[in-house]
């Protein structure tokens, strides 16, 4: 349902948002099934098709503009934050999606993703992360696991990857959720939450490559090993997983523990209930760093915490400098201070 000019409502549906152009990526790619759940949850967001904006950098994910039938910029690489950050503040009525990928977003656009964490910008940011550069012929990226052999690797890369999560708490983020890619119900009510929250939404996503970095998740995605090595965290609910719904998450001291449900004493009271809304970053921190072998990876919505907006506080500047200003247009401009007669 959309609401114009406050009176006329419009039903809208996936189909509205289907554009007319052929979609080329590869059979099998993960951003197939992306493109689905986004396509449920656009008619969800209560615009006119001519109030979204999709934005991209540059990478196989960032042809989604060309996907989605509504405005869409296709930037330059590693700048789809910093031009997202200005279609924004400069139309605040659009809701902006940005999709980029773990290379676009984490190496050349790193210091503009950090920054629109930060700043909490009022947009949602898709990141799909498949760990490595796929439309430029597999280079690592930074979000690729030590010791992958890649083009630009061939001995295995020596170097740590970034955790999308730990990274986006610790810019200060105030909404972080993990999604995989082929869950396209699960992704589409992440998405619908991301759109919900006031603020900069991240959405990670669980992608995989067919060709590049093809299996890189399936440790946690396998139909064989899903049950056991994802927590799916629901706002109050306890943090139980495992395919007989028998494990569990706990804290003890200051860290994370998996426990049995029902050896050593352990019961289902003793589990962690999860707290999306907690303002202090700890607990999210620790969430987002679990990964096998030693706990399952953390799926949902991890954080998601009230704050005040970059575009509220900006507005509200605007409105209190133009109720003391003088200048009211730009011939007020011109005519202030000192002039000249030329005769």
């Amino acid at each position: 349902m959309e609401n114009i000019n406050n009176n006329q409502v419009v039903n809208l549906t996936k189909e509205d948002f289907v554009s007319d152009q052929i979609v080329k990526w590869c059979p099998g790619c993960g951003d197939h099934a992306i493109l689905k759940a986004v396509e449920d949850v656009f008619p969800k967001l209560g615009k006119r098709k001519e109030d979204i904006v999709v934005v991209s950098g540059i990478g196989c994910s960032s042809r989604f503009p060309y996907y989605m039938n509504t405005y869409g910029f296709h930037s330059i690489h590693g700048r789809a934050a910093a031009i997202a950050t200005g279609v924004k503040l400069a139309n605040p009525n659009l809701s902006v999606w940005v999709v980029t990928g773990d290379g676009d977003c984490t190496a050349i656009g790193g210091n503009h993703f950090i920054h629109a964490v930060r700043r909490n910008i009022d947009m949602n940011l898709l990141l799909f992360n498949n760990r490595i550069y796929g439309l430029t012929k597999g280079q690592f990226s930074p979000c690729t696991f030590r010791g992958t052999v890649t083009k630009t690797s061939p001995q295995g890369t020596y170097e740590d990857p970034f955790n999308v999560g730990e990274l986006v708490i610790g810019a200060g983020g105030k909404f972080f959720a993990r999604g995989v890619d082929v869950n396209t119900q699960e992704l589409t009510q992440i998405c619908c939450e991301a759109k919900n929250h006031d603020g900069l939404s991240v959405v990670e996503i669980l992608q995989n490559c067919m060709i590049f970095s093809n299996g890189i998740h399936s440790n946690i995605t396998a139909k064989e090993v899903r049950d056991d090595m994802q927590v799916k965290c629901v706002h109050g609910k306890p943090l139980i997983f495992g395919k007989d719904r028998n494990k569990g998450i706990v804290l003890r001291g200051n860290r994370l523990e998996v426990v049995t449900i029902g050896e050593n004493g352990v019961t289902e009271a003793d589990i962690l209930v999860h707290d999306e809304k907690e303002k202090t970053t700890g607990i999210h921190m620790m969430l987002a760093h679990m990964a096998p072998p030693e706990f399952p990876v953390a799926i949902g919505v991890i954080r998601n915490v009230d704050a005040p907006t970059y575009n509220q506080c900006l507005d509200g500047v605007i409105e209190e400098e133009t109720a003391k200003s003088k200048i009211h247009c730009v011939d007020d401009l011109l005519n202030s201070g000192s002039t000249w007669d030329i005769e």
